[in-house]
């Protein structure tokens, strides 16, 4: 009898192992989030008013802060998850400046970090906010960008109107806004549907800027990268001259 329950047993366990097992055939499903960042549903657009709204107008940081700067380098024989390869033989390279402030412990946001990057063709600002207990959104990034033919202080000293502003949720989808332009098949962002969003990120980006001293130390952190009040573009050379004045 109890050899009978054992072999009883073990014909029931292969039978559930078989049926767990996918045909040898089979294809992995791959479920593709799309995302519209030219045009937003109404209701992601209330949430992505809803917090920017929530951001404290008048920052304040406890004690604790981090400054940041470097070169960095893209290889392009390393891919990056959507991000189109660069030629062959081609190679992309950036110097940046990095500040992260904390916020009191009784605030919705726990950090916040700034950044600022410029490469050959670009100079890239970025604003992230993270949220101390998500149990929606994560964080708020805003973004914006100018030219490098001008100088980083030069873009740092006037208002640059955001391009893009992210709601990063927990266990959803992101929500995202972006000024198309209408090139590569996507619709040019209407701006009068739009521009309410866009000018609160902007005014948001301008305060924060302020509120972190931007204004002066990215300037004199990429100065220590070699890059001066005047366009300069990024190179291995800026990155060496850092490095032996740190020396």
């Amino acid at each position: 009898m109890f050899l009978r329950k054992i072999l009883i047993a073990t014909a029931v366990l292969s039978l559930v192992a078989s049926a767990q097992q996918p045909p040898a055939n089979s294809q992995p499903q791959v479920k593709v989030n799309v995302i519209n960042v030219c045009s937003p549903s109404a209701d992601e657009q209330k949430q992505l008013s809803s917090a920017l709204a929530s951001v404290p107008a008048k920052p304040a940081f406890g004690k604790d802060f981090e400054v940041a700067r470097g070169h960095s380098t893209l290889d392009p024989n390393t891919p990056i998850p959507g991000m189109q390869p660069l030629p062959p033989g081609a190679a992309s390279a950036a110097d940046w400046v990095r500040v992260r402030r904390e916020f009191p412990g009784a605030t919705l946001f726990s950090n916040v970090q700034y950044s600022f990057s410029v490469d050959a063709k670009d100079m890239l600002e970025t604003l992230v906010l993270r949220v101390r207990d998500p149990k929606d959104v994560m964080q708020i990034a805003i973004e914006d960008s100018a030219s490098a033919v001008a100088s980083a202080r030069a873009m740092l000293s006037t208002s640059t109107p955001v391009a893009r502003v992210k709601l990063e949720r927990f266990g959803k989808s992101s929500v995202v806004l972006a000024r198309c332009s209408g090139n590569e098949g996507n619709p040019a962002t209407d701006r009068n549907v739009y521009e309410p969003i866009f000018r609160a990120a902007s005014s948001i980006m301008d305060r924060y800027r302020e509120a972190l001293g931007a204004s002066k130390m990215i300037p004199d952190e990429l100065a220590r990268l070699g890059i001066k009040n005047s366009a300069v573009t990024p190179t291995k050379e800026s990155a060496d001259k850092a490095d032996k004045k740190d020396k």
